[in-house]
């Protein structure tokens, strides 16, 4: 089953198609011919047989409405033996739809999917292979400047969620918010929900501190949502109040129904521990049901 960590990774390549390419060119160093247009393509990779096919995503980039190169966009969360299988299919498949070079560029948020997600594919004698091109922790550089993170704010996050245990966390902070403020807040928005999720308890931890403590005050969707309340109640209220208020507005921009009942609970907890695990809850949960409030 889809994860959040898996769609929305998908996402990014579905918002911004050219982040495939700056990926494969200037993080991966694998040359990419000139293009003026790269757009979204058809993920669906099926040939005559009736076996279905279908990528993560697909990019294609075009000069002058020719294609030059199309890329695969593959998130592997795990190591998946079928994916092997498969891939060459993928490629063959676009390639011969195409009619262009075709890369297929696995994303893998975990070391050791990267690592055997990159190793060669042997198809046949003599010598036919596939080569997947790997993009994890290890190559996703680290992301401390502001005005780079701006230009490349897809980036910024996921060098964040690489890096989370980076030593200058606050610098890894600094250039995150600034690519998340140039962002449209409904993508910012989407982007933090990852953060909050994915992200290792003690990196999330830090981040909140980070928010708490920062002598800037941050316009991005990320503080606004999950945040200000509590920071602007913290003093009079206190910080579990201001963490039950977040839980409340978390459910309600989700549109769950909320028992009066569940309401009063969550008013009456002090306990923030408890209050942080309900707002991990809160960002994924299809139902009240889903919340584990009493």
């Amino acid at each position: 089953m889809p994860t959040q960590l898996h769609e929305t990774l998908i996402e990014m390549f579905r918002d911004r198609p050219a982040f495939a390419a700056d990926l494969l060119d200037q993080t991966l160093r694998i040359p990419v011919p000139d293009f003026d247009e790269a757009r979204l393509s058809s993920a669906d990779l099926n040939d005559v047989a009736p076996t279905e096919y279908r990528a993560d995503a697909v990019v294609t980039l075009t000069q002058a409405g020719a294609a030059v190169l199309a890329v695969i966009i593959e998130v592997q969360l795990g190591v998946d033996r079928r994916k092997r299988l498969s891939w060459p299919a993928y490629i063959a498949t676009l390639y011969a739809r195409l009619a262009c070079p075709v890369a297929l560029l696995v994303v893998c948020p975990l070391r050791v999917v990267a690592k055997w997600a990159a190793a060669p594919i042997a198809i046949g004698p003599p010598g036919s292979i596939a080569i997947p091109m790997a993009l994890g922790p290890e190559q996703v550089p680290v992301i401390t400047d502001a005005g780079q993170a701006r230009r490349q704010p897809e980036l910024a996050v996921l060098s964040t969620l690489a890096h989370p245990n980076h030593p200058d966390q606050n610098a890894l902070f600094e250039a995150l918010f600034a690519g998340l403020d140039a962002l449209n807040p409904d993508r910012a928005a989407l982007y933090t929900d990852l953060m909050l999720v994915a992200l290792p308890m003690a990196a999330r931890k830090s981040l909140e501190e980070f928010m708490a403590t920062a002598s800037r005050t941050y316009q991005s969707e990320f503080a606004r949502r999950y945040f200000s309340a509590g920071e602007a109640k913290g003093e009079a209220k206190g910080e579990a109040k201001g963490k039950a208020e977040a839980v409340l507005t978390i459910l309600e921009t989700r549109g769950i129904d909320l028992s009066e009942a569940a309401r009063a609970e969550i008013i009456a907890c002090t306990d923030s521990d408890r209050l942080t695990g309900w707002i991990q809850q809160a960002l994924t949960a299809q139902t009240l049901d889903d919340m584990e409030i009493w």
